[in-house]
């Protein structure tokens, strides 16, 4: 397949799975064995471009709440949007030590070569999806992003750090976290992907001040058809998602990692 096409297909895998919780790593790491997308530090440095596309989505998308046109004028809406900002740097604080604490121990790395511990964290994830508001419901749960306390946005960005063991999803970590600390289901997504603006570009500027690369003028086409696609994709799966937990649970997800656990389980029993 043409480098180009791959770029497209890597795109739209990475806008889906990104924000859905079922574990971009995971796709990202299956789909780039099948369709190898080039040599190991181009891949590494894709792979942030598009990552960086999708925080791009996630900006535009929840605009509005990050950076509302009345906290200019009005007190109150400026106090709001400050304290969701500072919920936002607790909530990532406990990702940045212990993923620079996993990277620099090698963790990362080691745990992407065992396939099997992938495929584990999925299907420990399904369950989780498909049990978690079940074993964990409240009467009145936590509606609103001002009822957010700091406590419980530290709380599930400890949770969070559960994410760099792959297979186990940024997003299906923080739902799952966020549903069991009493938030409601669309409050729980919706603070997950705002979550996940500060974690990835955290992530993301690690990556390329480790990975430098010349390229051709082929793949800087790629890099740009990649983040394009991933942008829309995640655009249009963010808006999705926000629309579908409205009137549905997670359990369409929880049986999707459950199956794809096994696919991948068989892949490796298979080799």
């Amino acid at each position: 397949m043409d480098l180009l096409w791959k770029a497209a297909v890597q795109g739209i895998v990475q806008g889906i799975a990104e924000f859905l919780p079922i574990s971009s790593t995971a796709h990202l790491l299956f789909f780039g064995d099948l369709l190898h997308i080039g040599h190991a530090e181009f891949t590494k440095i894709f792979n942030v471009v598009i990552q960086l596309a999708s925080i791009l989505a996630v900006v535009i998308y929840f605009r509005k709440v990050l950076i509302p046109a009345e906290m200019v004028s009005n007190e109150a809406v400026r106090k709001r949007t400050f304290e969701l900002w500072a919920k936002m740097i607790v909530g990532v604080v406990p990702i940045l030590f212990v993923g620079a604490a996993a990277a620099k121990l090698g963790w990362v790395d080691a745990m992407h070569e065992r396939p099997l511990i992938m495929a584990a964290a999925l299907f420990i994830g399904g369950i989780l999806l498909l049990r978690v508001e079940t074993w964990c419901s409240r009467e009145n749960p936590v509606e609103d992003l001002s009822g957010l306390s700091y406590r419980t946005a530290f709380l599930i960005g400890l949770i969070q750090c559960l994410a760099i063991i792959p297979g186990t999803s940024r997003s299906a970590s923080t739902i799952i976290g966020a549903l069991a600390l009493g938030l409601a289901r669309p409050l729980a997504a919706e603070f997950s992907f705002l979550l996940a603006i500060p974690t990835m570009a955290a992530a993301s500027a690690y990556s390329l001040l480790k990975h430098h690369v010349g390229m051709t003028s082929e793949e800087w086409t790629a890099l740009a058809i990649g983040f394009l696609v991933t942008f829309l994709v995640s655009l249009f799966a963010v808006s999705w998602l926000m629309k579908f937990i409205k009137t549905h649970t997670f359990e369409l997800f929880g049986w999707y990692r459950m199956i794809l656990a096994v696919i991948v389980a068989g892949f490796l029993f298979l080799q």
